[in-house]
């Protein structure tokens, strides 16, 4: 592999922090808020609009998080590059593109991804 598994580690887990953050700033607005409902229904539907798109976001955020878990422990283990489907090595550009991706771009295009 001439991706360098430290670079890939020390930016997954920056990526990772950022998500972090994300994840505890959407549970505070979804679960925290002090907010008075709005009494003005046009109102209440953009609330609850932005809601959904918050609760998305923070869904997003922590599937993110799994995979980037994943593709920590896959460094670790030493086969970072390796296609968990089948087996054959992930090339460069996508692991560079999408750093943790698990699957080789013949498994994405199958699986739909």
């Amino acid at each position: 592999m001439s991706i360098n598994p430290e670079e890939v580690r020390e930016k997954l887990e920056k990526l990772r922090h950022n998500l972090k953050d994300r994840v505890e700033r959407t549970h505070k607005h979804i679960h925290e808020r002090e907010e008075r409902v709005s009494a003005d229904f046009g109102e209440q539907s953009v609330e609850m609009e932005n809601q959904e798109l918050v609760i998305m976001l923070d869904a997003e955020a922590r599937d993110e998080l799994r995979q980037i878990d994943k593709a920590l422990h896959r460094i670790a283990e030493g086969c970072y590059d390796q296609c968990s489907k089948c087996g054959e090595p992930i090339m460069e550009a996508r692991l560079l593109a999408l750093p943790f991706t698990e699957t080789c771009i013949t498994c994405a295009s199958q699986e739909g991804s």
